[in-house]
């Protein structure tokens, strides 16, 4: 299994000094390689967890794109009805997926020319018990954890939808939260949310509880390689 970057050693994000890096599966709570072949209807956590998602049915499967294989989120035009729940992954509702008190950080792999869209989340933002979630707003992804003590956001200074595939790692720990962008911190801000704990599925793409009226669905274009949490 591939290494993946990690923010377990909480001064190395938000100094910014070099982090450490450490094999899959200390700390593991998903790792979802999205490696499906076309008509696949689950998404196969290879953790050992059982965290297995449902892939909605307008989600690319097997996409070979510059080196890699994953999944594709086509472009849907913002706040246009009507919603497409097509356009998710959904994993169901799982303790092991809300952060919690607990250090926290959500790895992926992504590829996009787009400017916009949620590309994972828990919750949204009037979710009772909090959310957070990884999105790329103008190309720069953002990373923002919500819970009972208030919320703190991490924001890229660069914009990385450049057509070329680059790994994210978003972190909340007990004294900040932290971005980091192909094994580099980019951005953090000191503080502490408070535990986030919430009912709500984990979404890959998008919003779940939206009409593209009222509430956008903020849909992800581009291509996943991977993504996987882990906590400490």
């Amino acid at each position: 299994m591939r290494r993946l970057v990690t923010l377990l050693v909480t001064t190395t994000l938000l100094t910014g000094t070099p982090m450490a890096a450490h094999a899959a599966g200390d700390g593991m709570v998903a790792y979802w390689a999205m490696n499906e072949s076309p008509g696949a209807n689950w998404m196969s956590d290879s953790s050992g967890n059982g965290l297995d998602g449902q892939i909605g049915g307008e989600v690319g499967l097997g996409v070979a794109t510059a080196g890699a294989t994953g999944y594709r989120f086509d472009r849907l035009e913002p706040d246009t009805p009507p919603s497409h729940p097509g356009h998710l992954v959904v994993v169901p509702d799982d303790s092991a997926l809300d952060p919690g008190d607990r250090d926290y950080a959500v790895t992926l792999r992504l590829r996009t020319t787009g400017h916009f869209g949620n590309i994972v989340q828990k919750g949204q933002s009037t979710t009772e018990g909090g959310n957070f979630k990884l999105q790329i707003p103008n190309g720069r992804v953002e990373c923002s954890f919500r819970g009972d003590r208030g919320v703190l956001e991490a924001i890229a200074p660069y914009a990385i939808n450049d057509g070329d595939w680059h790994v994210v790692t978003c972190v909340r720990v007990s004294t900040g939260v932290a971005l980091a962008i192909d094994g580099q911190r980019v951005a953090g801000r000191q503080g502490w949310t408070g535990t986030i704990s919430n009912n709500w599925p984990l979404t890959i793409g998008g919003k779940l509880d939206c009409d593209q009226r009222t509430v956008g669905c903020d849909y992800y274009a581009g291509d996943l390689d991977y993504v996987s949490v882990e906590t400490a």
